[in-house]
């Protein structure tokens, strides 16, 4: 068995015990090794700790509990290895900014990251495809004209992306041209949530030095300055989601930082080939301090 395989199995046992007591010794032991080695390797592999992934996965299933059901909340607390309400309370309100009880009035299931299970493929990726510490960059305030169309990701149910994507971005490079007083070199794609639902808007778009013409069937988007997370994803453009799922799943909940809702940004550079483990993309989010 290698290294890979035993930090496998230890997850899979923190998913079958995230309601039960979970003791770092004892997910080293279904590991089969010896717990300093299995927290050496999974910090390794991972860029977090062991504890701060059994904590951080217990707070995504009770957040998930709280979109799903209507279990009391000291219940879930409970289960999720807090000793007491308040101390759920204060735990989720340092990640999410907001008490247990106001995140399930809000009802929005995607409002917030939820953590992602790691799996061999993930961890994986995580090795040769991604910067897994961003860049932190200040970005002025951004005009941008392109196409627009809204899809549901890889999180639901009814994930429609490669149908609703791929088109929206050959009908936009098809008249890229038209776009007046546009700043070469790089294109962007603005992902937005819809406040409410699992739907996701997206603009196909490229930045404009000033307001002009806008060509027909294409919209205007601007954006705030802002302060982004920026990483770097190399390889198959279509592995672009496991970067993201790292960024929201991993980096965020462990960043001290927040996502202030404003649209996430892919840049598209001269480095962007398409279909190519040659490729280049780079993905950015809007944080602020906690």
């Amino acid at each position: 068995m290698n290294y890979l395989h035993q930090v496998l199995r230890g997850i899979d046992y923190i998913e079958d015990h995230l309601e039960q007591d979970l003791e770092p010794e004892a997910v080293a032991r279904h590991a089969r090794v010896s717990r300093w080695y299995f927290q050496r390797i999974f910090k390794g592999l991972t860029g977090e700790t062991l504890k701060a992934y059994i904590r951080s996965r217990r707070l995504a299933h009770a957040l998930a509990r709280l979109a799903s059901s209507d279990a009391r909340i000291l219940d879930i607390a409970l289960s999720a290895g807090f000793e007491s309400q308040a101390a759920f309370t204060r735990a989720f309100r340092t990640t999410f900014g907001m008490t247990p009880a106001a995140y399930r009035a809000v009802g929005n299931q995607n409002l917030f990251a939820r953590k992602l299970r790691i799996d061999e493929h993930y961890i994986q990726h995580l090795g040769t495809n991604l910067s897994v510490e961003p860049e932190m960059i200040r970005r002025p305030a951004m005009l941008l004209v392109g196409l627009k169309t809204s899809f549901y990701g890889v999180a639901s149910e009814k994930n429609d992306m490669g149908d609703k994507l791929p088109p929206l971005w050959n009908a936009f490079m098809s008249r890229v041209a038209e776009v007046k007083h546009a700043k070469p070199e790089v294109c962007y794609g603005v992902v937005r949530a819809v406040a409410g639902s699992e739907r996701l808007d997206y603009v196909a778009c490229i930045e404009v030095a000033r307001h002009g013409r806008v060509p027909k069937g294409m919209c205007t988007t601007k954006l705030a300055a802002s302060t982004y997370a920026l990483f770097t994803h190399r390889g198959f453009p279509k592995d672009l989601n496991t970067t993201v799922d790292y960024i929201y799943g991993n980096w965020l909940l462990r960043s001290g930082m927040r996502h202030t809702h404003a649209p996430d940004l892919e840049f598209y550079g001269a480095d962007y080939v398409p279909n190519s483990k040659d490729s280049t993309i780079r993905y950015a989010i809007p944080v602020k301090k906690h």
